[in-house]
């Protein structure tokens, strides 16, 4: 028996507490959320997940265009939203084109309500994979570059991938 079996993971035991609030924030917009309009009040989710994750399930050319991490908001236009304890789904519009995307909860990296100024950061929770597999891309600190998604989020409500930099204080 090693050290590190005799000791308690308060580190994991944290991040999988958080991760319950991720879930249970979905589980209340599926509840309340009519398919119509936008989410309650001025709510809205900002979820940034890995996407080489295992059993993230995003289309190739998403992949291709995100390598490593994508932002997706929930606010107007989503359906077939759901979770469980291990994932999430949702079905979003990219170019018009709905695409299913499967999220499990331990791929999500960031996850923001802006309205209310609640955000919360995580940490891989895969034990089989090692910080040398995974690569997070380093948020700029507030510069002014261009969005590196090309997203122009000014004319539609739709689901759109964005740049947390937007967001940013200066």
């Amino acid at each position: 028996m090693t050290d590190e079996d005799d000791i308690l993971r308060y580190d994991k035991m944290v991040e999988n507490a958080l991760r319950s609030v991720v879930r249970t924030a979905i589980e209340e917009v599926i509840e309340s959320y009519d398919g119509t309009g936008g989410m309650l009040g001025d709510h809205h989710f900002y979820i940034t997940f890995l996407t080489d994750y295992p059993g993230v399930k995003i289309p190739d050319y998403l992949r291709d265009r995100y390598p490593g991490e994508m932002t997706i908001v929930l606010q107007y236009q989503f359906s077939d939203l759901a979770v469980d304890d291990e994932r999430m789904q949702v079905t979003l519009s990219f170019n018009d084109i709905p695409e299913k995307l499967v999220v499990p909860l331990s791929a999500i990296s960031i996850f923001a309500d802006p309205s209310v100024n609640f955000a919360l950061q995580f940490q891989p929770l895969n034990d089989t994979m090692d910080e040398d597999d995974i690569i997070l891309q380093e948020l700029p600190d507030g510069d002014d570059e261009p969005d590196p998604s090309g997203t122009d989020n000014s004319s539609k409500k739709t689901g759109e991938v964005i740049s947390l930099d937007k967001f940013r204080k200066k």
